[in-house]
């Protein structure tokens, strides 16, 4: 019992911090206008890993600019899962959760079965060991 309560606060523990380390990431990219016609067009999409995405084949501009944020936040990802004591995977993973519940209507995101999906009004399929 003691122990899915400490497996259930560290993965809400990851969970918060991975929305955080998150957030800055997709704020500064949002700002490049590139970034958000990728995203609106459906060029790109958030994965389930915590990565983004090509949904479509991506112009060199594009694949270069969605490695930079991948390499980014992998860096990121990597901060946060040593302070957490998770692996990179773990903290990715959760982020990915996060990211995909961010999505707003319109964009693609990565569903568990690997399919492309784009968001509705309604919450997004997501793997259900989500927190």
């Amino acid at each position: 019992m003691f122990e899915f309560i400490r497996k259930n606060k560290a993965v809400a523990m990851i969970g918060s911090l991975a929305l955080t380390a998150i957030v800055a990431t997709p704020v500064l990219a949002q700002r490049d206008p590139a970034y958000a016609a990728a995203r609106s067009s459906g060029v790109i999409g958030e994965k389930s890993d915590g990565y983004l995405g090509y949904v479509t084949s991506p112009s060199a501009s594009v694949k270069a600019m969605v490695e930079d944020l991948n390499i980014k936040r992998k860096a990121a990802y990597t901060r946060k899962a040593q302070e957490t004591n998770s692996t990179v995977e773990q903290f990715a993973f959760t982020s990915g959760c996060n990211l995909i519940m961010r999505t707003t209507p319109g964009e693609k995101y990565q569903a568990p079965d690997g399919s492309w999906q784009t968001r509705t009004s309604a919450a997004p399929i997501r793997d259900a060991r989500c927190p």
